[in-house]
């Protein structure tokens, strides 16, 4: 551990940075904000870096080596705090970076001061303190958890409440029919919109655009026996008539699943 020398401005501008992280994490953890205390506490590692970058100790070395010693003094200080403000949140790695720092024990009282280490004193052998974490395990990761949260959705699924009563007569109004799907297509700038050329039975194809584009790829619906309302009156979507709407099942994480049949049924079939 090399001796602190005679200190520069920003020496003691980096000094007065750190010298209230006691008192602020101090306080954070009393109101619970344990979140807002680990930045706190992460806060001496962002000024440690700030305070390297701008000292540029390795540029220095070449012309003067005592100005070095000072600068690598109160980086070392610095990581002799952090191993004391990490211990409620990361005792391991607290532990690993006393390790490193060669101190066996250490008094919460010390957090802020700038003699933790003594001129002189021996470091052990420097490691990595936290492994680099690359994307495709962030992925992974983030992936698991998604499947996780998905399986806990579907056991605890609970159907909606049925709707209110309606005369059979209602449901008689609906012209429900099985088409054949003969094409399918995305819809120009409309992330939700395929567009689908249907036989319909009637001779002359139906073109009908349903917002299920999240959901499936278009080859992977032509050739399928969909169930869709014949009598809806045409609206555009996009500039394109769709007339008539295709019948989904939404599942219970909102995603969509269409109506087919189990068997070949002809095209223009009744749904009853």
């Amino acid at each position: 551990m090399p001796a602190c020398g005679e200190l520069q401005d920003i020496d003691t501008q980096t000094i007065a940075e750190f010298k209230d992280v006691k008192a602020n994490v101090e306080r954070l953890l009393d109101a619970f904000k344990f979140r807002d205390a680990l930045k706190e506490a992460m806060n001496l590692a962002r000024i440690g870096n700030k305070y390297i970058a701008d000292c540029e100790p390795w540029k220095v070395a070449k012309t003067d080596m005592k100005r070095v010693e000072t600068i690598l003094n109160i980086s070392l200080q610095l990581v002799a705090n952090l191993a004391i403000a990490f211990e409620p949140f990361l005792p391991f790695s607290s532990a690993r970076l006393r390790k490193m720092i060669n101190i066996d024990t250490f008094d919460w009282n010390q957090l802020g001061s700038t003699d933790l280490l003594q001129a002189g004193h021996q470091l052990a052998e420097p490691e990595l303190l936290f492994e680099k974490i690359e994307d495709d395990v962030i992925n992974f990761q983030l992936k698991k958890l998604e499947e996780t949260k998905k399986a806990n959705e579907a056991a605890n699924y609970k159907a909606k409440e049925i709707k209110p009563n309606v005369p059979f007569e209602d449901f008689e109004k609906l012209d429900i029919r099985v088409g054949l799907i003969k094409a399918c297509e995305k819809v120009k700038k409309a992330d939700k919109l395929l567009k689908f050329t249907i036989d319909d039975g009637s001779g002359q194809d139906r073109t009908i655009v349903s917002g299920i584009a999240k959901f499936y790829k278009p080859e992977d619906l032509v050739g399928k026996r969909v169930c869709f309302i014949a009598n809806f009156a045409p609206r555009k979507l996009k500039g394109i008539e769709s007339q008539g709407m295709i019948l989904s099942a939404e599942d219970f994480d909102g995603s969509l699943s269409v109506i087919t049949t189990s068997a070949d049924v002809k095209p223009g079939s009744q749904v009853c």
